[in-house]
């Protein structure tokens, strides 16, 4: 269903911006099977950047009128809502990593076995366990009922159910998925929860599923507090990439035309080039086979797009091993290595031990943020609500 190329990610926006108006808004929440038409499907790109959210914008701007597409733009700005917000709250990511790897090293739950396999007895339940295995992919509504049902219904901890889903879901990333499943158990904003009900979902999946037997009451989970909110880093200086400058990509923005264009005149003509990704470290599980190709499809063709001064396609370097990007770097003579900023997760972990790497060989490493980035995380700081207040201004700095 998708193929991890830009090209392909580009075909797909162009595909769908006749229907991101009206069409969108009316349709959008039906789920009516794995050949859908109502939704973009961008997101495995979007994930991966691919094909950028400014790009997205910006295409559908062209064709439709703000109001006319509000609630297309707004579902690109909730991904970029939900990485600010975890940007300012790291201990969120943190945590529930922790608390993955003890589930997963320890005694399962009763019912988890099952609930993975698709043998709940829950139709509805069981047949989105395989679209999802099968395809690395599920409408957004059926992620809130799903998640709802393992939580109220199979009495499943919230966390192995948002780590099911990153291992297994092309587009999952570390801030969407552990805040959505979140704020379905009533943590995210504290008290909220989401009931899914065999009505609901019998209505948006045109009758495909009734299911019997659901919760009937969603009571919101409760844990512990964490630290306040820290402010958002700042960008790094542009001056302080060197004369021989490589650039390295990673599987959180594979863009490398429009990443370095703000900075003009600060880059100088790229020494080398190299791409870097590990989808199996999404979770102490690993990644699915879909994700994981999906993810070498698309590093492959970053590196294929990524060219230095000379032409050459970038390297594809392992991921594992951070002494290999140091040895990269190493042998082109490197004295700055250039990398986008990557949010609150597993890419981020990996940098922030190369940048240490990298320092013992005196080579400088710093990071781009997008201006995408930089001008919508700092209103993250609440709700989504006075978050989309924003929206057209954002839209207007574009």
């Amino acid at each position: 269903m998708f193929i991890p190329t830009r090209a392909a990610g580009l075909d797909a926006l162009h595909e769908f911006v006749p229907r991101a108006g009206a069409d969108y808004r009316r349709d959008r929440n039906h789920d009516l099977g794995p050949a859908r038409t109502n939704v973009s499907g961008l997101s495995p790109y979007i994930r991966h950047r691919l094909v950028t959210e400014q790009e997205v914008v910006d295409a559908v701007l062209d064709r439709h009128s703000l109001h006319a597409a509000e609630k297309f733009v707004q579902e690109v700005f909730w991904r970029t809502y939900w990485k600010g917000w975890l940007e300012q709250r790291p201990e969120v990511w943190r945590r529930y990593r922790t608390d993955v790897g003890d589930l997963l090293g320890g005694d399962l739950p009763d019912g988890y076995e099952d609930a993975v396999a698709g043998r709940t007895g829950i139709d509805a339940m069981d047949a989105w366990v395989r679209e999802l295995v099968d395809t690395g992919y599920l409408h957004n509504h059926v992620r809130m009922w799903f998640a709802s049902i393992w939580v109220f219904t199979l009495g499943l901890p919230w966390q192995l159910g948002a780590d099911f889903f990153l291992r297994h879901l092309l587009d999952g990333d570390a801030a969407s998925n552990t805040l959505s499943w979140r704020w379905v158990a009533g943590l995210q904003t504290r008290g909220k929860t989401y009931l899914a009900t065999a009505d609901n979902i019998a209505r948006y999946t045109d009758g495909r599923f009734s299911p019997t037997g659901l919760a009937t009451r969603a009571v919101a989970l409760d844990e512990d507090p964490f630290p306040p909110a820290v402010p958002i880093p700042d960008d790094d200086d542009p001056a302080a990439i060197g004369p021989r400058a490589g650039l390295l990509l990673h599987d959180e923005d594979l863009e490398p035309v429009s990443l370095l264009a703000p900075l003009g005149g600060s880059v100088p003509a790229l020494a080398a080039t190299a791409v870097v990704g590990a989808a199996a470290a999404r979770s102490p599980a690993g990644a699915s086979t879909l994700v994981e190709e999906f993810t070498a499809g698309a590093l492959d063709d970053a590196a294929s797009r990524a060219l230095d001064a000379d032409g050459r396609a970038a390297e594809v370097l392992d991921p594992s091993d951070v002494a290999a990007v140091v040895d990269w770097a190493t042998s082109e003579r490197l004295d700055t290595v250039v990398v986008p900023y990557a949010p609150v997760g597993p890419a981020e972990e990996r940098l922030d031990a190369l940048r240490s790497a990298l320092a013992e060989t005196d080579t400088g490493l710093v990071v781009v943020r997008r201006p995408w980035d930089s001008r919508a995380w700092p209103f993250a700081s609440r709700g989504f609500f006075p978050f989309k207040e924003r929206i057209p201004g954002l839209v207007r700095g574009r």
